[in-house]
């Protein structure tokens, strides 16, 4: 047996008596390893797999937590509670999809036990898809638990909403939970928890975690440190033959080359039709409008709906990575990784693959670095002087954000702040030193890299065979600290779209750094590059590019009836879903008028768009494109555009905005709301814009019910929410 198999043998054993320690050797003083809900098999010696209670009982688990996830951040912050309470205190959790589990038996959580709901908050104040029956089962009055009752007595429970301040219904379903789950009789143990997207999700968890487990620990009679700092993977260098090696696949499918059913668990390879800049060529700023095809894919989709792109990390944070890791000249070495705590910690990607791989395609090193990751990664600093930097970073919160967030830092520019190196140099092994951090760690603490999530600008009735993308190209200057210039930041999926735009275009050969401006020092700049051929190259295709996709529904829908009337307001890209809904309306306004070519579409309702932009000749989407609609649909779509710095300017000489224009034809609006039961829909900015038109809208239904804004134009806008009639599509 050579060397490299006797080493793996030994591995897996290893491995595996770590795993079964307990029934080798007898109970252990630890905890159990925690279980989670994808497991499939059932509660142990058989029983129900949809009964949580059970399960629970049968590997003593006295924490249980569901987490409502439309994105997967839920879903980490759940598991990262598991961890914690495993390594404070000892407890072992059964971390649930909710919607894997019934609830009736929510009355018989054990009395030393307790249940965790970190919920977050989707669309307009509704529960994410896992857990709509969930909250069904909690607010419906009539629904009765195992012992007859809509009671939850001496249920003890914690609650840590996800949300942004920016929407309207911030961390409603948390909220709504936590006074639920009160009025039924259950103990909340600590505060609720709510998190801000919008401000920072990270500091409020770990604000909120001081305060929760000393509560919970009190209840359920624990103590910190019965636990033990115990690691999750298992990282072997091994050989395999190449074929059988994910080199950035995303999905066993996609490697052995089989079809499938293409979703989030196996996006499809979308090729690349045609791609164009919407913005004027030689701008400050650039919108990518991108086709990606769709045909013999399986894949439909409806206006409306988003469409999901996997990223990959940029090269340039891959290379400082594996340069500060030690990896550079073993980045190809393929690697598999085995989870100690299955339960808790599956492998959240797939394996065997490389170091190189991990980094550039599966876990997210582009996100700006946690204040917790720091702290577990500060005992592996290579100095004393490093080791103190980072703890500073990890535990002086106004120091982290000054250095950190204010900087934007991702980890391997942290690494190489705290150990005195430029972060504006390209990385390279002679000029980064080296952080003895094992890969298993870098794994655990490091989340998975998620879909960039984009509102479809194109109607499947106008274009059966393409889904259209339409994104502005996310770049800003960070705040310049001591240690840390200011430097521009690249958002990761516009800049690979970007990227992906201009090889197809120009020719990879020709691609340069598309967003300096003149005079724009290249060291500030490093605009990112991306490995946009992909595994194998399975992305480039005789010239034609590839990105991995998929589609996410919506209810963010035309109503079916065309004679009810529309109102769009969507400035800058929150034009994009509007596209799909005009065309939608075009397709079929050409096929009524060919139908019945006397009346044609006479009796449909109007369509408004209320769209803004900064120049005419600068960032007008799509401008050559709404008169060939309105050569269709006539009179019956009416676009007003406001041009904030060119143009007229109101008596004050301030600039006009779309809520402007929506006043100016308020009695259209208010006739279309009140009188004809018009839609309401709008996309785009959640901090000013939205709220702006919010405000207008108020102002014009309460003058049309004889009061004010604040009262009966709030009741009213309140009912178009309540029947669907308003829905929005918006973000901070």
């Amino acid at each position: 047996m050579s060397s490299e198999y006797l080493v793996l043998t030994l591995g897996a054993a290893v491995a595996g008596v770590y795993v079964f320690r307990d029934v080798i050797f007898g109970t252990s003083s630890k905890a159990p390893p925690v279980v989670t809900s994808n497991s499939k098999a059932a509660v142990e010696g058989g029983g129900d797999p949809r009964d949580f209670v059970a399960r629970m009982k049968a590997g003593k688990k006295r924490l249980v937590i569901f987490y409502g996830s439309q994105t997967g951040t839920a879903e980490e912050y759940a598991i990262r509670i598991a961890k914690e309470a495993k390594s404070r205190y000892g407890l072992a959790s059964l971390v649930c999809d909710p919607e894997e589990y019934d609830f009736e038996n929510l009355d018989s959580v054990p009395e030393n036990c307790a249940v965790i709901f970190v919920m977050a908050t989707y669309g307009e104040g509704e529960p994410t898809d896992n857990a709509v029956q969930l909250m069904q089962n909690l607010e419906d009055p009539d629904f009765n638990f195992s012992k007859g009752e809509h009671r939850l007595d001496g249920l003890k429970y914690v609650v840590f909403g996800l949300g942004n301040k920016t929407y309207e219904h911030y961390n409603f379903i948390a909220r709504k939970t936590d006074e639920k789950l009160e009025e039924m009789g259950a103990t909340r143990l600590g505060p609720r928890g709510e998190g801000d997207d919008d401000k920072a999700m990270e500091e409020d968890y770990l604000e909120w975690k001081e305060q929760m487990w000393p509560a919970l620990a009190e209840a359920l009679g624990v103590e910190e440190g019965a636990g033990g700092d115990t690691q999750d993977f298992v990282v072997t260098e091994e050989t395999h033959p190449i074929e059988k090696v994910f080199l950035g696949e995303l999905s066993a499918r996609a490697l052995n080359k089989t079809r499938g059913i293409h979703d989030a668990k196996n996006p499809y390879p979308a090729p690349i039709v045609t791609s164009r800049e919407l913005f004027r060529v030689g701008g400050e700023r650039n919108c990518v409008h991108i086709e990606l095809g769709i045909e013999d894919s399986g894949i439909h989709y409806q206006h409306g709906d988003h469409v999901g792109v996997w990223p990959t990390n940029p090269e340039i944070e891959v290379n400082r990575l594996l340069c500060s890791l030690g990896l550079w000249d073993r980045r190809n070495t393929t690697i598999n990784i085995v989870s100690l705590d299955p339960m808790l910690a599956k492998v959240p990607f797939p394996v065997p693959t490389t170091y190189e791989t991990v980094l550039r395609h599966y876990i997210d090193i582009s996100a700006v670095a946690g204040r917790q990751t720091l702290g577990i990664l500060s005992k592996f600093a290579p100095t004393d002087d490093s080791k103190q930097k980072m703890v500073k970073l990890a535990t002086d919160k106004d120091h982290y954000h000054n250095v950190v967030a204010e900087g934007c830092l991702r980890l391997g520019q942290v690494l190489q702040y705290v150990t005195g190196h430029d972060i504006l140099a390209e990385s390279t092994p002679d000029n980064t030193t080296l952080w003895a951090i094992p890969f298993e760690v870098i794994v655990s603490c490091i989340p998975r890299l998620q879909p960039r999530y984009y509102s479809i600008s194109s109607s499947p009735k106008y274009h059966p065979k393409s889904i259209h993308v339409t994104a502005v190209v996310l770049k800003y200057e960070s705040v310049g600290t001591a240690g840390v210039p200011a430097r521009w930041v690249y958002g990761v999926g516009s800049n690979l779209l970007l990227n992906l735009q201009y090889a197809t275009t120009s020719g990879h050969e020709k691609l340069v750094e598309p967003l300096l401006m003149e005079g724009e020092k290249l060291e500030r700049a490093h605009v990112p590059l991306y490995a946009i051929d992909g595994p194998r190259g399975a992305y480039n295709a005789n010239s034609v590019y590839k990105v991995p996709i998929h589609v996410r529904r919506s209810t963010f829908r035309l109503p079916t009836n065309p004679r009810t009337p529309v109102i769009m307001i969507g400035p800058g890209t929150g034009v994009a879903p509007f596209r799909g809904f005009v065309q939608e309306r075009v397709a079929l306004a050409e096929r009524t008028i060919a139908k019945h070519p006397e009346s044609g579409i006479s009796d449909w309702g109007t369509m408004w768009l209320f769209y803004g932009c900064r120049g005419a000749n600068e960032d007008f989407l799509y401008k050559e494109e709404w008169p060939k609609y309105s050569e269709v649909l006539g009179d019956k779509f009416q676009m007003h555009v406001a041009i904030s710095r060119e143009g007229p300017r109101k008596p004050d000489g301030s600039k006009i905005y779309v809520q402007d224009l929506l006043w100016e034809q308020r009695e259209k609006i208010r006739d279309a709301l009140a009188d004809k039961k018009g839609y309401v829909y709008v996309c785009g900015d959640a901090k000013n814009m939205s709220k702006a038109v919010e405000a207008v809208l108020m102002r014009i239904l309460g003058e049309a019910n004889g009061g004010s804004a604040a009262v009966e134009g709030q009741k009213e806008l309140n009912m178009l929410k309540e029947k669907s009639r308003y829905l929005t599509d918006v973000w901070s």
